[in-house]
């Protein structure tokens, strides 16, 4: 790949520099190496794409024009797919993303749920007929139609980026809603380089996509504030969430909200140990443990403690931290020196709490360049250490014992998130039990894999409001609207 590429802004259908010319290097992870810059977004900026997008949905069909907007979508799929190498190669170097993920969640999947997405637009019930009654004496035809929310501000993290970034686009367009979209700084290209494809390769009208990318974090601030946005759509820290769901409530604006997570993995007594701790080793620390719903809380039988401690420790060593543009490569590093640092504060809070490393505990050795954590196992820690108890995002994984299911279930839903979980267990009935017992939006039993264009995913209490993905995440764009005929 080229290391002195320059990306744009997309406004109103035009790729365009920022206002004052002004663009921000994007650096690879795994190296520090600067790969180039992109266009470095302005207030002007983000108020040009929302009065475009607000222009798009007011006064142009899209929103009506169903054909038209399947239409698209499949030009867009496949003008992803055009550049899948390019995309691949962007991914591994400025997201530090595994290149074995690069198939799956991290490119591959999401581009290709662009066509379900198109698929359920082309077959969706947009109108219902609820038939005749009279209510209050009054004869009545009654129908229920579902429309586009309108203007929807996208706001999304860097982790992953290709996924997170489709799975607002792929249903906020089936809907017939107009975006302004507006990425992390630390990974601007992946918008950047869908927003090309857009203006390139497909048919969307102007205004109707706007990819604002730029170094300023509170930039997507202003979509939240801005009355002329009707929907927020955000992925990040809870944190940030609160203050998007504050600052939207100025104009009462609607928001989704998918948030962090402190997921459990639960090993029943019956379970085959050794694989499932390994499982659990490798799950979480892919991509650098840098994903929302990764299971990071290991809670194994209190008697079976500490050759869990073995098996778990033994694979992490095995996994290392390596080259993510490598095909063996599960751990890459983390995103830049600030997640490094963070994580490192978290490994030496875990020591202050008590608690040990069975495997790793900081920078693996010759590592000199880039932002590298070993992948680490802690021990000896209860499950209201702050280290068990907060979202660490980097390759770090904490060991609880449990004493049943019971135990194992309270100590699993003791947390203020709710996003994910595992139970592996022997006997399917009685796992699937506890899975049903646990309080998080998606769960996931003896290795089963929830994720897919067609499952909702979201969480319980703090990991969030309402589901992306599936019929209840594109439902999440629309209106409805309920008609009534003299008859």
């Amino acid at each position: 790949m080229s290391r002195t590429t320059d990306r744009l802004l997309l406004l109103d259908g035009r790729l365009v520099p920022a206002t004052d010319g002004a663009a921000f290097e994007t650096i690879n992870p795994a190296t520090e190496e600067v790969l180039g810059t992109a266009a470095d977004g302005t207030a002007a900026d983000m108020d040009r794409a929302i009065g475009a997008a607000r222009r798009a949905f007011d006064e142009t069909a899209w929103a009506t024009d169903h054909a038209f907007r399947v239409r698209c979508l499949r030009q867009l799929r496949e003008g992803l797919r055009r550049r899948a190498d390019e995309l691949r190669e962007l991914t591994i170097e400025e997201v530090g993303a595994p290149r074995f993920l690069t198939f799956g969640a991290q490119l591959d999947a999401p581009v290709d749920d662009l066509g379900w997405f198109a698929d359920l637009a082309e077959s969706y019930e947009w109108e219902r007929d609820l038939g005749r009654a009279e209510p209050m004496g009054m004869p009545s035809h009654r129908r229920v139609r579902r429309e586009a929310a309108g203007v929807v501000g996208a706001i999304t993290p860097w982790n992953f980026p290709h996924q997170i970034n489709l799975a607002k686009l792929g249903p906020a367009l089936a809907a017939g809603n107009t975006v302004v979209l507006k990425p992390a700084p630390d990974t601007p290209w992946c918008a950047a380089v869908l927003g090309e494809v857009i203006a390139e390769e497909t048919d969307i009208p102007p205004g109707v996509v706007n990819v604002v990318t730029s170094s300023d974090h509170g930039l997507g601030a202003q979509l939240t504030r801005d009355p002329r946005v009707d929907l927020v759509s955000f992925t990040g820290s809870t944190a940030t969430g609160r203050d998007v769901m504050t600052t939207a409530a100025g104009s009462l604006k609607r928001v989704f909200l998918e948030l962090g997570g402190k997921s459990a993995f639960v090993v029943l007594d019956d379970a085959d140990l050794r694989a499932a701790c390994s499982y659990a080793a490798f799950s979480g620390v892919a991509h650098a443990g840098q994903g929302c719903a990764i299971t990071t809380r290991i809670l194994v039988p209190r008697a079976r403690y500490d050759e869990a401690a073995e098996i778990t420790a033994g694979t992490l060593a095995k996994l290392g931290a390596g080259d993510p543009g490598d095909d063996r490569t599960i751990c890459g590093p983390v995103i830049s020196a600030r997640q490094r640092d963070r994580v490192e504060g978290y490994l030496e809070l875990a020591v202050k709490e008590g608690g040990a490393f069975a495997c790793g505990g900081g920078r693996p050795e010759g590592r000199d360049r880039g932002f590298w954590i070993e992948p680490t196992l802690i021990t000896g820690l209860t499950n209201d250490a702050r280290a068990a108890r907060e979202e660490i995002f980097g390759p770090v994984l904490v060991l609880l014992p449990h004493d049943g299911d019971d135990d194992a279930v309270r100590i699993a839903n003791d947390s203020p998130y709710g996003l994910s979980g595992a139970v592996h267990g022997g006997d399917v009935e009685r796992a699937r039990g506890v899975a049903h017992r646990l309080r998080a939006g998606t769960v996931s039993v003896n290795g089963g894999v929830w994720y897919g264009a067609d499952v909702p995913f979201g969480g319980y209490k703090q990991s969030g409001i309402g589901r992306e993905m599936g019929v209840a995440g594109f439902e999440e764009y629309l209106e409805t609207k309920s008609i009534a005929e003299g008859a």
